[in-house]
């Protein structure tokens, strides 16, 4: 039985603050919302925020679920961080772009995650 894909996203979302975290990310804020649209996590690493985007799938059939992640999603989160950086008064920080892509297997058990540091 394969999982829901709203549940998919949720729970990618969640395995992914568990690895950053385990990884010495420091979460800040999950799903920010804004009148464009949402950014996954931001964080911060060594002293340099991150905005993450998180891609789940349960299956690579139709390819990895990096591989959708457009040039507009990706003209879209930088639109979206810039007005993240302005509302918490954090212009002129130093950031970048992470993806996490989540593989799930049918029974929804993590089979593969990887973590593309400075993607776009």
């Amino acid at each position: 039985m394969t999982v829901p894909r709203k549940e998919l996203g949720r729970k990618g979302e969640e395995v992914a603050a568990r690895y950053l975290q385990k990884n010495g990310f420091r979460i800040l804020c999950r799903n920010y919302n804004c009148r464009l649209g949402e950014i996954d996590l931001v964080a911060v690493h060594k002293n340099v925020l991150v905005f993450v985007e998180v891609r789940s799938k349960s299956s690579d059939v139709f390819g990895l679920p990096q591989e959708s992640i457009t040039r507009r999603k990706q003209d879209k989160l930088r639109q979206l961080a810039l007005l993240y950086l302005k509302a918490e008064g954090k212009s002129g920080s130093s950031c970048r772009f992470d993806v996490i892509a989540v593989l799930f297997d049918k029974e929804g058990e993590v089979k593969r995650l990887e973590h593309i540091i400075d993607a776009f």
